[in-house]
Formats: C-alpha cells, structure tokens, sequence
C-alpha cells in the first residue's frame, strides 16, 4: 500500500486543495474526539463539505487520514515549548507543557479506536510522536537545569514515560488524577533543584 502524500512530497498545494485538505483534517479530527471513532470517510467528506474523491486525492485510505490527523496534534503540541518558554521561566514552562501532556493524552482517549486502525499498519506515526514529545521535553528540562530550577539527570524519554503511565489509569475521573500527580511530579523536579 503506497504511503499517504504529503503536499511536501509533492508540488505544493493550490488554495483550494489546502483549503479542503484542512478541512477533511478538521472534520475527521471533530468527529474521533466526539467519540464517533467509526466515521466513514464518506461521513467525513460530508462534513467536511467535499467529495468522497476529494478525500482520496488527499489520502489514499482512512488510516492514512486518521495518522496525519494525529500527526498534527503531536506537532501543535510539540510546537508548545518554544512559545512557553518565551513566556514563563523554565520551572512554570515546564510545568504547562506537561499538563499538555496530560490534555493530549485525553485527546488520544477520544481518537483510541481510531488509533487503533493504524496500530496494525507499519505506519511510523506512534515512534515519531515518542520522539518528538521526549525532545520538547528534553528542551525544557535542558533550560530549567541550566536555570538551576530543575533538577539535573532526568531526560525527556524518562519523564514522558512517567506521564504514559499517570495518563494509562483507566479510572473514572483520571484526568483530574492525572493532573493532580502530574503537579506532585513537576514539584519533585522543581523542589529538589533548589533544595540542592
């Protein structure tokens, strides 16, 4: 199965084929976080105000789609630390990139079955949003040590798999839990810096 274009793959996009590309990423993006995991791409061109064509020009199959739905939120968030960082010190920065974190795994609940479409494909999407979330959190804690507000020795693929296991809780109300333990996190790495 030939991989999904990419408009950087090929000659840019014209402003109407952008426009009804951000559209399709918008209205499938909508409908997996209002839990309709199993939108058709028919339903989702629709809503999208295109057709079904349109849709395949862009992405040659629905977990196409649904990776590079995802694929963009992974990229918004990753785009975070060099916005937090020009607006709050390296400990406050931190601290909102990680309940960032936390939001984007809620995000993810709500894609979950849709996820799991591309789960069974050799798609390289799941290892790069990996990469890319521990080297925004490697920014960070890089500038919170240099700052001597946050302890040194922790790397962004450690804390980000510290997080994973705070967001896997399957309870009811686990985002609150999350955010809770999230913030006793970020006060261990904040307070032992300055206790040292």
């Amino acid at each position: 199965m030939p991989p999904s274009r990419q408009p950087s793959q090929a000659r840019p996009l014209r402003a109407d084929a952008r426009r009804n590309r951000e559209a399709l990423l918008t209205a499938a993006r909508e409908a997996f976080l209002a839990g309709d995991t199993d939108a058709h791409v028919e339903e989702i061109a629709r809503r999208a105000g295109v057709a079904v064509g349109t849709l395949y020009r862009h992405f040659d199959t629905r977990e196409a789609l649904v990776a590079e739905v995802y694929r963009q939120e992974v990229a918004d968030l990753c785009a975070a630390p060099a916005r937090l960082l020009a607006e709050h010190g390296p400990d406050e920065a931190l601290r909102r990139f990680l309940l960032l974190l936390v939001e984007h795994a809620a995000v993810g609940r709500g894609m979950g079955e849709a996820l799991e479409s591309i789960m069974a494909t050799d798609s390289p999407v799941f290892d790069d949003a990996r990469s890319d979330m521990a080297h925004a959190l490697d920014t960070l804690l890089t500038a919170g040590t240099a700052a001597g507000l946050v302890r040194p020795g922790v790397d962004g693929r450690l804390l980000l798999r510290a997080l994973g296991g705070i967001c896997g809780m399957r309870a009811h109300g686990w985002q609150q839990d999350a955010i809770r333990i999230t913030e006793l996190v970020h006060d261990g790495l904040r307070h032992t810096a300055s206790r040292t």
